[in-house]
């Protein structure tokens, strides 16, 4: 309503994308009995109800009946900015919570009313396999179980509703999301750093768009993949292949 989004809507022939309905959801919650008192009463829930995963399900199949896709594009780490090591149980536990098992209950809620050969797709990062400092409060643990979770997911999702479930692991873009993670005034961001960082060490030393990754779930998504599930696609230039940091002073002698 604002106008934030005008220019991205904007199509190739001009027209604007329309949105046609907006569900309120809370991913943390699978059905209404999972809602505590103190959510409900919480003045940012003020007036909304139907948000928990089961019933924007049943929205969705009162609407529309049947979906052909799902993407789970969501994820929470409440003390991300903390290292492992001093993450509590509860901060590991929501980063798990919202950022891994929403995409189980997603599928097990919207798998029943999924087209034959339909597609759900997720998001993931490089740090579910590898370390990289900075990405903490167990959201590295947490995309860890995402990927693990899509791969036996697109088996039994695939046997019992016959549709895919694949995972896009994008490189470093500086999204509004991406952004909050350690900001301190006067400093560049986390995001900032690891887009440098990639810039510096992928095989394909150019800038990353969201169009890219876009681009990516458009084939994930579309019939041109209807045989690829259980992947982790890694759309990142190529930097998860790299084993050396090549910018690194200490191999400038091997590297030309």
């Amino acid at each position: 309503k604002k106008g934030n989004f005008d220019e991205d809507s904007i199509l190739d022939d001009g027209s604007k994308m329309e949105i046609a309905k907006v569900y309120p959801l809370d991913a943390v919650f699978d059905t209404p009995e999972d809602v505590p008192d103190e959510i409900r009463e919480n003045k940012r829930y003020a007036g909304l109800d139907g948000y928990t995963i089961q019933e924007v399900a049943k929205a969705i199949e009162a609407d529309y009946g049947k979906i052909d896709i799902v993407v789970h594009s969501l994820a929470n780490g409440p003390e991300v900015t903390k290292p492992l090591l001093e993450t509590s149980r509860k901060g590991y536990l929501a980063a798990s919570s919202a950022s891994a098992y929403s995409a189980v209950s997603l599928l097990q809620h919207m798998g029943p009313i999924m087209n034959e050969g339909g597609s759900f797709l997720s998001l993931t990062y490089i740090a579910s396999e590898k370390v990289i400092p900075g990405y903490g409060g167990g959201m590295s643990s947490a995309k860890a179980q995402l990927e693990s979770d899509t791969r036996t997911l697109a088996y039994e999702a695939g046997r019992k509703f016959n549709v895919r479930v694949n995972t896009i692991s994008a490189g470093p873009l500086k999204s509004r999301a991406a952004s909050a993670i350690g900001k301190e005034p006067g400093q560049k961001t986390f995001i900032e750093y690891i887009i440098d960082y990639s810039k510096a060490n992928a095989p394909l030393a150019q800038d990353l768009y969201s169009d890219d990754v876009g681009n990516a779930a458009l084939f994930l998504n579309s019939n041109l993949g209807r045989t690829v599930t259980g992947v982790t696609l890694y759309v990142d230039n190529g930097l998860h292949a790299m084993g050396m940091a090549i910018d690194s002073k200490s191999v400038e002698g091997i590297v030309g």
